[in-house]
Formats: structure tokens, sequence, C-alpha cells
């Protein structure tokens, strides 16, 4: 690999990783010679790949918001300092981390987290996403242009396909890739060895990991919603990095609006940022956050104008539930799927709506928030 220094590059194709082509084309346990003379094109194409190694004056990797090292890290502890430990004893050995399995909610770390280690260790990362490992060639070819000791990191990779997992195994258990050469009766089994390597996996799903594969990973942690005080070191941290003036009142007052989430609360700094560059002097206080989330309709909770109609539909069309999920979803004129997996979490989280066997019911505090009076009956349906 020419280029490592976070520029897009052509990951080698997996001919190139066999030796030329012609050579191992029905490897990988694919009857169809196709799959792997495709590889390269259709999976692993413009791949973004990072040389923690470098010292890249880059003015767009200067102005990220992402830690570089684990001291910047904010929170989350019980994480980094295994973490520390278990890298430095790692480089002590000069052995390539054990694979680590990342797992919690959206807009946490893990990707950061993954960035870090590559940083902490001194050796290039590799990024894909599970959806993008479509076939057992574009693992293979991931894998056999792996540096040694390198980090590849599989964003989501809960849903990575079955086949494409079980690829995974060798490879993270004994370093070795098994191709298949040949078809039928004369067929054959040839086993690549790999560099020693790390894969490290996040996901926003850990139950959806079969047995087999988290077993795999030597290290697995969880990652946990951010305390406001938190939050505004992080927003504090990120201000000084865009350039922005801001007051502890002023990062408190996001802070508390960012859902727990450092990936919202520097979403907010910025839009907080432009409204105070065009409306304000420029400089952030409280005064100036709590008009800037006004407009943008985030109230003190962190409710958006989403969550709130969602509550204000159950509170007065529904008289506080129980309601079905498809009928809230033509109510409010979103997909079912939508209310599930985006806007119900923190509700849930808060405390303003239950889920029971009947439908979403919406609890006492979701009507002190939303200013309407409880109805009498409103109560637990257990």
């Amino acid at each position: 690999m020419s280029d490592i220094n976070g520029k897009r590059i052509r990951t080698p194709g997996i001919e190139d990783s066999f030796g030329g082509p012609g050579r191992g084309s029905e490897g990988l346990s694919i009857s169809d010679s196709q799959d792997l003379a495709g590889a390269e094109e259709a999976a692993v194409d413009d791949v973004r790949v990072h040389d923690a190694r470098a010292d890249v004056p880059d003015e767009d990797l200067d102005r990220s918001l992402r830690p570089r090292r684990l001291a910047d890290f904010v929170n989350q502890e019980q994480v980094t300092g295994q973490l520390a430990i278990f890298i430095e004893a790692a480089r002590g050995r000069d052995e390539a981390l054990d694979h680590v399995l990342l797992a919690g909610p959206p807009g946490l770390g893990k990707t950061s987290l993954a960035h870090i280690v590559a940083e902490e260790m001194g050796v290039p990362l590799v990024q894909t996403a599970g959806p993008a490992l479509e076939r057992k060639a574009d693992v293979a070819s991931f894998l056999t242009a792996l540096e040694p000791g390198s980090v590849f990191f599989v964003d989501e990779i809960h849903r990575l396909g079955r086949a494409v997992e079980e690829t995974l195994y060798p490879a993270m258990e004994d370093g070795e890739l098994p191709v298949v050469l040949g078809q039928g009766a004369g067929a054959r089994t040839v086993t690549l060895p790999l560099p020693p390597f790390t894969l490290i996996g996040a996901t926003t799903r850990a139950g959806l990991l079969t047995t087999p594969l988290r077993d795999r990973f030597g290290l697995s942690h969880r990652l946990e919603h951010y305390l406001p005080e938190h939050l505004a070191e992080i927003i504090t941290r990120s201000a000084g990095i865009l350039g922005v003036e801001i007051d502890a009142e002023g990062a408190r007052t996001i802070a508390e609006r960012s859902r727990g989430t450092p990936r919202v609360a520097n979403r907010l700094l910025k839009r907080v940022r432009d409204f105070a560059q065009v409306k304000e002097s420029g400089a952030i206080d409280t005064e100036v956050a709590a008009a800037a989330l006004a407009m943008l309709e985030v109230d003190a909770a962190g409710l958006d104008r989403s969550d709130r109609a969602l509550l204000d539909t159950v509170a007065t069309k529904f008289g506080g539930g129980p309601v079905g999920l498809s009928t809230l979803a033509v109510a409010i004129g979103e997909e079912a799927d939508t209310i599930e997996d985006v806007l119900e979490p923190y509700l849930l989280q808060q405390g303003l709506l239950k889920r029971t066997p009947r439908g979403r019911v919406i609890t006492p505090r979701a009507y002190e928030h939303l200013g309407l009076p409880a109805p009498d009956g409103a109560r637990s349906l257990f």
C-alpha cells in the first residue's frame, strides 16, 4: 500500500493478494468465479485508510472534533482505563492488540475509540462497515492487504452475513485464511497466513451478534450515555477546536439538551455557533445558547419537534393511550420503524413513554413536560 495517510485509495484486489490473475478463482468456497474477479471493484473501492503513525499537518484532520488520544477521551473511564493497560501491555510485547468489541447506542464514541487504539498502537487503521462486506471475497481482499499490526475496524458488525462472518473465525483465532481451490472431487484447501492484526467491531445491537463471533473478541466493552458535566467538557474542547468563544454556562446549556450523546452535543454546538455568528457577537453564553436552541425547537429536556408531536398526539388524540404502533405512525405521519428506532428510545429512557401489551402510553411526567393536566385515569396498566 503506497499511501496510508488518510487519503482515499484503492485497496489491492483479491487477484493481487492471491498471486495474480487466474489463481484461486474458485477459492473461499465460492463456486462462481465472478465473485472473486469483481471483489475489488464491487466492495472495497474507495476505502478510507488512516496511518496513525504519520504526523500529517492536514487542516481537516487538525480541525476534527474526534479525540486523538485516550487521555483526551472524556468519561467512559471503565473502558479507557482497561484499554490503556491492554495497549501498553501489547506494545511492550511488540504484539497486536487482542480483538475488541465495542457496543452501545449511536454517537457515544465507538468509532473514535477505534481511531484512538490505532493511534496509541502506532499502526494503520483500515475502516469498513458490516453491510459493505457482502461476500467472502470482500473480507479476503481486506485481510490479505493488511499490514502487520493493523487495526481492521468494522462498524455495524452485527449486520455481517453468516457466510462472511464465518470467514472471520479462522482469521481471528488462528491468523489464517482457508482458500478452496477447484470444484467437486478435485477441490483442495490452501491456507494463507495473515499478518497479525486487531479486529475492532462496533455494534449498536450486541444481542444480534452470534455467540461464536462474540466469543472470539478478547476484549468487550459497552459505552454508556454521558452526564451533562462530561458533555460540557466535550463541548468546551470542541469549541476550542472550532475557534468559538464559549463560557461554562453556555456549554452547560447545550450539554443538558444533548441527550447524553457527544455526537448530538457537537451537532448542536455547530448550529449554536452559526446562530451566534449571525444573530449575536459570535460568543456563546447561556442566553445565546438558549435562544439558538429555541430556534432549533430543542427544549430543555432535549426533545425536538418530532418527539413532542408524538407525545402530544398520544395525550390529546388518544387520551394518553394505549395506542397501537401502526395507528400512532399514521397519526403523526411517520413510519413505524422510525418511531421504534429513532423517536421512542430516548422517550423511554426519560420515562416519558411506556410500551405495554396494549400499545403506547404516556406517563404523568410526559403530561407535566407538555404542560397538560394529567387525566384522573392516567396510571399504569399493570
